[in-house]
């Protein structure tokens, strides 16, 4: 382990390097022209390291990459199933935000868009590959997977993700650290659209005759807010509303966008079947939800315990601690973990500000990061 951590440190200045290059190559989800052009830089240097490429083309949305290191597994005297690297290469930041966050070292830190969500996690994963290629140690076949519609749901990644992950003896993710922790289990998620149909009328002259959708709504979202119970882990939230057209017109349309994050998987059907029963208390109004889980939660099994303690007994031989975490945030170890595969996440950089102006990681965690998950994959 020392070896590994002694060859992460030499490797360190280049793994800012294509830190630095993917975080310039801006990549917003919703730019598939963007996305396709990152997605195209990590395939090049997946080459470079020997690595069996192969991009899934989507239509709509971004790219995915699909790079193999190491013995095939099909050919390989014993048999080993190979390990996933999973990560993505969409950000949340519109193009032109690097012209406000720049990337740049400073105090100790990476800063930039992206950064640690979670370019800094894909550049930690090529540098492990690279460690033990250039060891001769690369002793199975390491599978990594590069999704570019994380941000936006994985929609068209999803299915992708899950044929891949059922190769596979276990999935390492690459998202950030939770501070300094890997993360052994993660809330599921859900969204749904509201939607109501009420009575249009003259809010002076034919106040009775109107029907207000806003009203309806108003009911429907106290009730769905009541649904929250914290102690199962389960939140419901209504986080965007609108409707209504003018002041002097009773509404005849309104909508609601739910979000539930939950615990266990029970919680999210049960969720589900009370939204698909709601009624409208004024007869004369409609309701139609649209929506579902959109990510089962990731619960700790015991293979990823069993992964983790690993983690946790290399981590000590490299000379740090290691916890572990939950989270209410949800990544596509979610889809693997509700799959059965041992899944570990949260393996990638250390830092802080996802999603936000002071998005950074923190340099001297990145070496010991790279050194642990290299040994992960050799153990």
């Amino acid at each position: 382990m020392r070896a590994l951590l002694a060859g992460a440190r030499r490797n360190q200045p280049s793994l800012i390097g294509l830190t630095r290059t993917l975080v310039q190559a801006e990549s917003p989800s919703d730019n598939k022209a963007a996305v396709d052009a990152c997605v195209a830089i990590a395939a090049a240097h997946a080459r470079n390291l020997g690595g069996r490429v192969r991009i899934h083309r989507q239509r709509a949305l971004a790219n995915i990459l699909e790079a193999r290191f190491g013995p095939r597994s099909d050919n390989s005297r014993s048999r080993v199933k190979p390990l996933l690297l999973l990560g993505h290469l969409d950000t949340v930041w519109p193009i032109g935000t690097l012209r406000t966050m720049p990337c740049r070292l400073s105090g100790g830190r990476l800063w930039g868009p992206g950064t640690l969500d979670m370019k800094a996690g894909v550049a930690v994963a090529f540098t492990a590959i690279q460690l033990l290629t250039e060891a001769g140690r690369m002793q199975r076949e390491i599978v990594l997977l590069l999704n570019g519609d994380e941000e936006i749901g994985s929609a068209a990644s999803r299915p992708i993700t899950e044929e891949l992950a059922k190769t596979c003896s276990a999935v390492y993710v690459l998202e950030p650290a939770q501070g300094l922790a890997y993360k052994t289990a993660r809330k599921g998620i859900g969204n749904w659209r509201i939607e109501v149909a009420g009575v249009a009328a003259h809010a002076g002259v034919d106040f009775e005759k109107g029907a207000n959708a806003i009203r309806e709504l108003g009911h429907v979202i106290e009730k769905v807010s009541g649904w929250t119970d914290l102690t199962r882990g389960l939140t419901v939230s209504v986080d965007v509303a609108g409707g209504g057209t003018r002041s002097n017109v009773i509404p005849s349309q309104a909508w609601a966008e739910v979000e539930a994050r939950i615990e266990r998987r029970s919680d999210g059907q049960r969720i589900e079947r009370k939204l698909a029963a709601l009624k409208a208390r004024d007869p004369r109004c409609t309701l139609t939800v649209t929506g579902g889980i959109n990510r089962p939660p990731m619960v700790r099994s015991h293979g990823t315990a069993r992964l983790f303690l690993r983690a946790q007994a290399l981590a000590r031989e490299l000379g740090f601690k290691l916890d572990e975490a939950a989270t209410g945030g949800a990544s596509d170890g979610n889809f693997t973990a509700a799959l059965g595969i041992p899944t570990l996440d949260g393996m990638g950089a250390v830092g802080e500000g996802a999603h936000a102006q002071h998005e950074s990681v923190l340099v001297e965690h990145l070496a010991p990061r790279t050194a642990l998950l290299a040994g992960l994959l050799l153990s």
